[in-house]
Order: structure tokens, then C-alpha cells, then sequence
């Protein structure tokens, strides 16, 4: 299955860095960014996930919530979080049953080697529920300056 703009969000529940619940359906009634990352603590996700944390202020300005997405545990992600400081929640999704539902998950290619694995995604998702935007083929350096500019679109 893949997610295009105009649909509404496809809700789930996963538990958060502090191994609280999270709903996606909590959320209606804010913008939302649900950004899909391979692997907690690795370069290119260290780089998306502090270019949100350096722009966070402009996205709580904006009135927008951010939530990462991958399959590592929560446990992983308290420590990836604390690591670099991050100020949204990661929400683990280990068995890889919500990146499938939103059609992220498919077989990479790294170093000639083929495995499954999470494709870098970013949805933005309006206050009712719809998504508004799709990002996909994520350039982590330049990722976060791209998503403030769509939320003034």
C-alpha cells in the first residue's frame, strides 16, 4: 500500500522513547510531520533528526508536532534521544507493521548488498487527518529545510 496526499493518515498505536502509547488519531487537530528513518543513531538519520531538533522552534512557532518513526526499540530511541538532544518522540516500530502500512518498507540496496529495510519517508499531515504532503527519496542534510518550506505552501 502507498499513502497519497489527500487521504486520511492511516492510524496506529506504537509505543514512544519513554514506552508510553502514541495514537496517530491523538494527534487530529494539529499538523503533524511522521518521518519514517532506517536505524537510530546512524549518519544519515543522526543528520535528519538533528536538522529537526536545530529547526524545532520554527516548527512549535508554526504550531506543527513531529513525530520519528523506525524499527528500532524504544529503548534504542531513549538513547539515540538523549544522545543528541532530541525534543520530539520516536516511536519504535519493530515488527515493521506501520512502515508497511504506509508503504515504506521494501528492499534497499547497500554496498551491493539487497535487504528490507524502512525507505527514508516524510509525511505531513493536516490537522484533519489528511496528508498534505508526501516526501520521499529523503535527503537528510537538506531534509528539514524542505518541510518548513511545504508548511508554508
Amino acid at each position: 500500500m502507498s499513502i497519497s496526499v489527500g487521504i486520511l493518515a492511516p492510524d496506529f498505536i506504537l509505543m514512544d522513547d519513554t514506552g508510553a502509547s502514541r495514537r496517530l488519531s491523538d494527534y487530529r487537530g494539529q499538523s503533524l510531520i511522521l518521518y519514517f528513518y532506517p536505524k537510530d543513531d546512524t549518519p544519515g538519520c543522526t543528520t535528519e533528526a538533528c536538522n529537526f531538533r536545530d529547526d524545532y522552534s520554527a516548527y512549535v512557532e508554526a504550531g506543527v508536532t513531529i513525530l520519528g518513526v523506525s524499527p528500532d526499540s524504544p529503548k534504542s530511541h531513549a538513547k539515540f534521544k538523549q544522545k543528541f538532544q532530541l525534543p520530539f518522540p520516536l516511536l519504535a516500530d519493530e515488527q515493521h507493521d506501520v512502515s508497511e502500512l504506509y508503504g515504506v518498507w521494501g528492499q534497499k540496496k547497500f554496498m551491493g548488498k539487497e535487504y528490507m529495510g524502512v525507505m527514508r519517508t516524510t509525511f505531513v499531515i493536516a490537522p484533519d487527518g489528511k496528508v498534505k504532503k508526501v516526501f520521499s527519496d529523503v535527503k537528510p542534510a537538506a531534509h528539514s529545510t524542505q518541510v518548513l518550506a511545504a508548511l508554508k505552501e
